[in-house]
C-alpha cells in the first residue's frame, strides 16, 4: 500500500523541526511509535528556549521523578509498561503534550526510517541543513556546560540553578543574535510531499 506523506520543513534557527502528518496515523499502531523507545534529553539550549517561552513546563520538567540530572542535562526517563516502554510526554489518546518547540532536538528532528526522506536528491539541501544543525546544538551545549563548570555551575545543586539560569539566557541572545550562515540562508519552511510504501506493526522501521 503506496501513500503520499506530507513533511514541512521549519527552520527556526536552533528550535528548527520537522512536521510529519503521518505521525497522527502512526504505522506502528501500538499508541506509542517511536516515543517508545526513546527518553528525551533537555540540554541548556532547550532550557534557555524554555526560560524565555515556557518557565512553567521547565519547573514541570524539573519537579518530576526518576529524572537523571547532570551538571549540564537533564534526562526524563521513559515508565517501564508490560510490553516496552512510555515516554513520559506521550499520551495515547493524542501522541506527544508537547508542542513541536518545546519539545528537545532529538524529539523536533527525528522522522522514521520507514519514510527514508534523507535518500530523496531534492531533499539533500534540508538534511544538510539538519546534519549541521545537530553539529551546532552539540558544539553551543558543549561550549555552554563548559562556562558552568568554570563558574562552579551544576544542575544537579538545586540551588545554584537560578545562576545557571541567568547565564545561559545571555548565551541563548549572543547565540540568536549571531547565527551561522547555513541558518540564515535556507527558508523559513518547505513542504514536500513524497511516496512510500507503508507495512504495519513492528514491520514499519522506525
Amino acid at each position: 500500500m503506496d501513500k503520499d506523506i506530507t513533511l514541512v520543513f521549519h527552520n527556526q534557527g536552533l528550535r528548527s523541526y520537522i512536521e510529519v502528518d503521518l505521525c497522527r496515523e502512526c504505522p506502528r499502531q501500538d499508541d506509542k511509535g517511536c516515543c517508545g523507545y526513546y527518553s528525551p534529553v533537555f540540554y541548556l539550549t532547550d532550557m534557555a528556549y524554555l526560560l524565555e517561552h515556557n518557565k512553567e513546563l521547565l519547573d514541570y520538567i524539573l519537579s518530576l521523578e526518576r529524572l537523571t540530572v547532570l551538571d549540564a542535562s537533564v534526562t526524563v526517563n521513559n515508565t517501564i509498561e508490560e510490553v516496552g516502554y512510555r515516554c513520559r510526554f506521550h499520551s495515547k489518546e493524542g501522541g506527544c503534550l508537547l508542542s513541536q518547540l518545546m519539545r528537545e532536538s532529538i524529539c523536533r528532528h527525528f522522522v522514521c526510517a520507514g519514510i527514508g526522506w534523507w535518500e530523496i536528491e531534492q531533499l539533500q539541501a534540508w538534511r544538510d541543513f539538519f546534519a549541521e544543525l545537530t553539529d551546532y546544538e552539540i558544539e553551543l551545549n558543549n561550549l555552554w556546560a563548559e562556562k558552568l563548570r568554570i563558574l562552579g555551575l551544576s544542575l544537579r545543586d538545586p540551588r545554584l540553578r537560578p545562576s545557571i539560569w541567568a547565564e545561559i539566557r545571555k548565551l541563548y541572545k549572543q547565540a540568536q543574535d549571531q547565527q551561522p550562515l547555513f541558518i540564515s540562508e535556507m527558508p523559513a519552511t518547505a513542504t514536500y510531499t513524497i511516496k512510500r510504501p507503508l507495512m504495519f506493526g513492528t514491520d514499519w522501521t522506525l
